[in-house]
């Protein structure tokens, strides 16, 4: 991998990184505003809604389809044949987003039983959830314009404003569940309309960027457009096979409104820390690999294209083995510092630590997840992913009864089978790609492996140790904050000093690429 995807990755890492934590603050806000009261359970929920959409849709399937297509214009350098093509799709696309949002407004009741039928056990949940869907759902179709319009700019290798935009709709929450959302006898009302206004900035600035590179689409219907058959072509699978999280996260959804009151806002918690690893880093790599793996042909240069996957598996490994080993040893710490202050109770803390941990357990498969994809529709290699997509969710929505209803395990029982049919959908995934000769056996006594390994172990001892000095139930506001800090810094220092005295001076070799 060439130091310019290290440079890209570093800038998407970065802004996201910055988004997340903007992302934590507003859950910091929500939280303390509600609890984990019937009213947040509400938000979490419908929120999802649109955003499983937008992940499913504009993030997954949309991106994973245009962006190879793109590509191959841009390489041709043919602005006007590349102009005709934006012009086209995006008309299709704001006609299509227009229609579906109509639709799901007028049937939102429709909606919120398929997505949430425990609400329809109480009648105040039901109304309360349909009320602020309509209000929500149109932010789906201004953020899958927005990932129209970062679709563009990433294939142009225009990172850092895509990669920014979230804090946008994060600032916008966190504002309106500070100083409106408190003055209302239903606050999450102001919330929902808080998503809308975010919805409407983000799209004005992502395509005030579209103009600056003079990419800005107009409406233009050319019938049978041949790049346009084929970006559908490609994403009516996609569809599935980009967003197998997403409908995963929907069978989690259903699944938890069916539970106790609560358990929706302690998986909605627990996930939202594990999106951290994932989100800077795992969804940062594959956003920049997309682009790059289109741009290689794999028939003329399949070294490049191999090393390139097999440096990124290197990367997501060395991230997400110290942050399950930090997020589950200090989950109760971690939680308790950031969520637990208002109606967020010390029982919300530990239920929702439970949940962490049972998710923290997949987190190498879902970071895995994010650069297996991108290199299947790199090449525009659809059915793949689509097979190993259908058989995940049918693992994932077995497990999540039997575990959480069967055997009892509620919430805890939801966050272990989305970890299992990650880590079985991985498997299959490798599989496939060790029989195309993409991915090959090495020998695992290898020297990074070994420094991985006693890295790991030292990090482990070191938490095991320092989080017997601290009750973080008891400590002020700053104290938890501040210890908690310390201890994260430390292990970051700790880890990557093993790693560089144990590498030795092959220690750039292994990242610089």
């Amino acid at each position: 991998m060439k130091k310019s995807i290290i440079s890209s990755f570093s800038s998407v890492s970065l802004w996201t990184a910055i988004s997340r934590v903007f992302g934590l603050v507003r859950d910091i806000a929500t939280t303390s505003l509600l609890g984990a009261s019937f009213l947040h359970d509400i938000f979490v929920v419908v929120l999802k809604i649109p955003n499983l959409f937008r992940r499913f849709f504009a993030e997954g399937a949309f991106s994973q389809a245009f962006i190879p297509v793109y590509s191959k214009y841009v390489e041709e350098k043919n602005k006007p044949d590349q102009d005709l093509f934006l012009h086209n799709l995006f008309s299709r696309l704001f006609i299509a987003l227009t229609v579906f949002t109509v639709l799901v407004i007028f049937l939102a009741p429709f909606f919120i039983f398929l997505f949430a039928p425990g609400f329809y056990l109480d009648e105040t949940k039901k109304d309360i959830a349909i009320i602020s869907l309509k209000i929500m759902f149109p932010y789906l179709g201004l953020i899958s314009l927005v990932a129209f319009a970062a679709g563009i700019q990433n294939t142009h290798t225009k990172f850092a404003v895509p990669a920014g935009t979230p804090i946008i709709f994060n600032v916008s929450l966190i504002l309106a569940a500070i100083f409106i959302a408190p003055y209302y006898d239903i606050p999450i009302i102001s919330l929902a309309w808080a998503v809308l206004i975010a919805g409407l900035i983000q799209v004005i600035l992502n395509f005030y960027m579209l103009y600056r590179l003079d990419r800005f689409p107009k409406f233009k219907y050319t019938k049978d457009h041949p790049g346009v058959k084929k970006v559908f072509k490609i994403m009516i699978p996609a569809l599935i096979a980009g967003g197998v999280t997403q409908l995963n996260l929907l069978i989690d959804t259903i699944y938890a409104s069916l539970l106790t009151t609560g358990s929706p806002t302690w998986l909605y918690v627990s996930d939202r820390l594990i999106q951290l690893p994932l989100g800077v880093f795992a969804i940062a790599l594959g956003t920049v690999l997309l682009p790059r793996l289109s741009r290689i042909n794999i028939a003329t240069d399949f070294y490049k294209f191999r090393e390139t996957l097999m440096h990124s598996q290197k990367l997501i490994l060395f991230i997400a083995l110290p942050s399950i080993v930090g997020l589950i040893m200090c989950s109760n710490e971690i939680l308790a510092t950031i969520f637990l202050r208002g109606s967020f109770s010390i029982e919300d803390v530990n239920q929702s630590s439970l949940s962490l941990i049972a998710f923290s357990a997949g987190l190498p498969f879902f970071m895995l997840l994010k650069i297996y994809i991108p290199a299947f529709f790199s090449r525009q290699d659809t059915k793949t992913p689509l097979m190993i997509s259908l058989m995940s969710l049918l693992i994932n929505a077995f497990l999540n009864y039997v575990l959480a209803f069967k055997l009892g395990y509620g919430h805890i029982g939801i966050a272990a089978g989305s970890s299992i049919a990650a880590i079985v959908s991985v498997l299959v995934y490798q599989i496939i790609l060790f029989k195309q000769d993409i991915l090959i056996f090495k020998s695992p006594f290898t020297r990074f492996n070994f420094s991985l390994l006693a890295s790991l172990f030292v990090l482990i001892y070191f938490l095991n140790s320092v989080t017997d000095y601290f009750d973080f139930y008891n400590l002020t506001e700053f104290g938890k904050i501040s210890s908690l800090s310390v201890i994260v810094l430390c292990s970051i220092l700790i880890f990557a000093l093993c790693i560089r005295i144990l590498l030795g001076k092959s220690y750039k070799k292994h990242f610089i690429y």
